[in-house]
């Protein structure tokens, strides 16, 4: 289990909009979750599968979006089964490797996806695990899509 410091869940607030429900289905022990609370939204709904909770079988939920690191295996089930619950007006992001949209089996989630609107690069490479000695290897990004978002996705750089 890869737990997402607190700093990469606060680079994606400002991109974020008005959202005031947030639903993280691979909440893991919570580290995403305490960063949201610091948010006071309205609502936070964390679930996780080693707690019967399997995302990919799950129905909609009164949120307004759906924010998560996946399981990398299941990322793109992970994000069809978002988009599919946010329709028609709803958010999703996930954290993924920032060449996670150069494939072209995925294309359907990006140029072939209205909704796609965000691609958040991080300039900083995230440290999974603070005791590790070792550099880490790849760079990540947020992938943002919002149903109500128009024009051509927007590339943006942080923290």
């Amino acid at each position: 289990m890869y737990e997402t410091p607190a700093w990469v869940t606060a680079a994606l607030r400002p991109y974020l909009g008005a959202i005031q429900s947030i639903w993280e289905p691979a909440a893991g022990n919570g580290a995403m979750t305490k960063v949201f609370e610091q948010w006071e939204l309205r609502a936070i709904d964390a679930t996780d599968i080693v707690d019967g909770f399997d995302f990919l079988t799950q129905g909609p939920r009164a949120v307004e979006a759906i924010v998560t690191n996946p399981p990398y295996a299941h990322a793109q089930e992970f994000i069809q089964h978002a988009l599919d619950l946010m329709k028609p007006n709803g958010l999703v992001a996930m954290l993924l490797r920032t060449d996670f949209d150069h494939a072209r089996t995925r294309q359907h989630l990006f140029s072939g996806c209205g909704a796609f609107a965000t691609k958040l690069v991080l300039t900083k490479r995230i440290k999974w695990f603070e005791q590790s000695r070792g550099q880490p290897s790849f760079n990540h990004a947020w992938f943002i899509w919002d149903w109500k978002h128009r024009g051509p996705p927007i590339l943006a750089y942080g923290p």
